[in-house]
C-alpha cells in the first residue's frame, strides 16, 4: 500500500560516484527533483556528495567540470550509491576501478548504476545472477558481454539491493521513485508538478511493469485543469464515469489519500509555486487556487507548510 507522506528517521545519504564523459543531464535529472523534494518539504531529507575515482574533477560528456568532494577511497557508509558513466565507459574498466567499485558498493545499502554506470557493474561482478539494464544503445553488447546477468529492455529494474536505469529520463523516473520511497506520495507529486507537463506514471511499480492506473491519471489532469474552481467529488467522478466511492477507493489504493486530500495538495502546490516564483499578490493566488480568500489560503498554507505566505515569498 502507498504512503501519502512519510517521514524518515534520519537523512537518506547519497553518494554520486562520477566517471569521466558522464552524462551530466542523467545527474541533473537526479539531483534537481532531490533538491526540490528537500525545498518542498522544507528539510534536508536528502544529503549527498560527489565522487570520483581518484578525487580530481571530472569532464561531463559536454565537457562540463565537476569538482568533487572526495576521492572514492573516503566514502563511508550510505544509503545509495549511485555509479555515473556514459561516453568511453570502456576506459574505466580497469581492474582497480572494480575493485574500488566492489568496496564502494559494500558501503552502500543499494547501489544504482546510471546510463553506462550498469556495465562497470557487472565488470565488478556486482551483477551476477541479478536482473539489471544498461542504456539501450549498450543492451546488445551487453547481453553478450555479460552473460550471468539478466539483461532487461526496460526503464528502471530493481533487484534486490541493485538498481539499474537506462538513460537520463529513467534516472528521473527512479529519483522519482526514490523520493516516493522516502518522503511519500505527496512530495513525490509536489515534485512533479516542478518538472513535469504531463501526468505521469504515479507509484508504477517497476519492478512487476504495473501499468498507472488510467482512472486516477485522468482524476490527476481534470484536477490540475481545475485548481481556480474545484470539482466537488461527485462532479469529478461523473465526468470521468465512474461512482465517487470507485474514485475513492482508487486513489486510497493507488495514492495512499482519498481524492480530497489530494486535491487540496495540488491546489496548495500550485500556490507555493506562484508565491516563490511570481509577484502576484495572496489575493490573487487564493483565486486562482481556489480558495475563496486569502485569510482561508493563509490558514491551509500554514497548516500544510507550517509557515505563512509571506516567509514562502521570502524563502523564494
Amino acid at each position: 500500500m502507498p504512503k501519502w507522506t512519510k517521514t524518515p528517521a534520519s537523512p537518506v545519504r547519497i553518494a554520486f560516484l562520477l566517471f569521466d564523459q558522464f552524462s551530466n543531464l542523467c545527474l541533473a535529472n537526479c539531483l534537481e527533483p532531490l533538491r526540490a523534494a528537500n525545498t518542498q518539504t522544507t528539510l534536508q531529507h536528502f544529503e549527498w556528495q560527489i565522487f570520483t575515482p581518484d578525487g580530481a574533477p571530472v569532464l561531463s560528456s559536454s565537457g562540463m567540470q565537476i569538482l568533487p568532494h572526495a576521492p572514492l577511497k573516503d566514502l563511508g557508509r550510505c544509503d545509495y550509491l549511485f555509479v555515473t558513466a556514459s561516453y568511453h565507459h570502456e576506459r574505466h574498466n580497469t581492474s582497480e576501478k572494480r575493485r574500488a567499485l566492489r568496496r564502494a558498493a559494500g558501503l552502500a545499502r543499494v547501489t544504482v548504476g546510471l546510463d553506462a554506470g550498469p556495465w562497470l557493474m557487472a565488470s565488478a561482478g556486482l551483477l551476477d545472477r541479478k536482473r539489471a539494464t544498461v542504456h539501450w544503445d549498450l543492451l546488445d553488447a551487453f547481453t553478450e558481454q555479460f552473460l550471468e546477468v539478466e539483461a532487461e529492455q526496460a526503464r528502471v529494474v530493481r533487484d534486490g539491493n541493485l538498481m539499474t536505469c537506462a538513460g537520463a529520463m529513467s534516472a528521473l523516473d527512479l529519483t522519482l521513485d526514490l523520493i516516493s520511497d522516502h518522503l511519500g506520495i505527496a512530495a513525490r507529486l509536489a515534485v512533479e508538478a516542478l518538472f513535469i507537463h504531463r501526468d505521469p506514471p504515479i507509484g508504477a511499480d517497476r519492478d512487476r511493469n504495473a501499468d498507472r492506473d488510467p482512472l486516477v491519471s485522468r482524476a490527476l489532469g481534470l484536477m490540475r485543469e481545475n485548481l481556480e474552481g474545484p470539482l466537488p467529488l461527485e462532479v469529478l467522478a461523473r465526468r470521468l464515469s465512474c461512482q465517487p466511492r470507485t474514485l475513492d477507493r482508487r486513489f486510497r489504493a493507488r495514492l495512499g489519500a482519498p481524492p480530497g486530500t489530494v486535491y487540496r495538495h495540488l491546489r496548495l502546490a500550485s500556490a507555493r509555486k506562484l508565491l516563490e516564483g511570481t509577484p502576484l499578490g495572496v489575493a490573487e493566488i487564493a483565486v486562482r487556487c481556489g480558495y475563496e480568500s486569502p485569510a482561508a489560503l493563509t490558514r491551509a498554507i500554514r497548516k500544510q507548510f507550517g509557515v505563512t505566505p509571506t516567509d514562502l515569498r521570502a524563502a523564494g
